[in-house]
């Protein structure tokens, strides 16, 4: 790296302007405190960078952001948004939590998924899934254990099993246009009512 030329510049009304050029690696920094802002500005022939602090904000433009700390805590009072124009990714080593005291909705404009070794799903009043196509399915053992449950297909409705149960502690009823009954062998018990 060759000579810097260092300036400071002095005056009543823009303030105070510290200037360090590299004429070398083409790189100009600037430090202005005009009694309002302090911007700190890095400037080379192909990219920009600049710090603005005022009273109440601190503004960061860059191409390229980067944080390391052994501990990060990051409060607001208010909203908190964050946008990528890109990717996404959050990514933990260790436990990954996700807590509202309210709302939480999470869309996707395309594939949305969810997986995991354990998958633990809990509503404390409802839990709707409205789908065009739904499909559950459980390699292992699948349950479903709950007060009321209701299954209703719109056109077709299909449970198949290589032993399937169906089984009322108080009443059972299979109602339908046209209800048909088959198997190899058709067992009845029970006091049986015809008509």
């Amino acid at each position: 790296m060759g000579t810097l030329v260092c300036r400071v510049e002095l005056d009543k009304n823009k303030g105070i302007t510290l200037t360090v050029e590299n004429a070398d690696g083409k790189i100009t920094q600037t430090v202005q405190m005009d009694g309002t802002a302090i911007i700190t500005t890095v400037k080379g022939d192909q990219q920009t960078s600049t710090i603005t602090q005022k009273q109440d904000s601190i503004a960061i433009q860059c191409k390229e952001f980067t944080l390391e700390a052994e501990t990060i805590t990051c409060k607001s009072s208010k909203d908190t948004l964050q946008q990528a124009q890109g990717k996404y990714t959050v990514e933990s080593s260790q436990d990954l939590s996700l807590d509202s005291k309210a709302k939480l909705l999470a869309k996707a404009a395309q594939d949305m998924g969810l997986e995991g070794l354990k998958i633990e799903l809990k509503a404390r009043t409802d839990a709707i899934i409205d789908a065009l196509n739904f499909s559950g399915k459980s390699r292992l053992k699948g349950e479903i254990d709950c007060t009321q449950l209701k299954l209703n297909g719109k056109g077709q409705a299909e449970l198949a099993g290589a032993q399937v149960r169906v089984a009322g502690q108080a009443q059972t009823a299979v109602e339908g246009g046209l209800t048909q009954v088959k198997g190899g062998m058709v067992q009845l018990q029970g006091m049986l009512k015809l008509g």
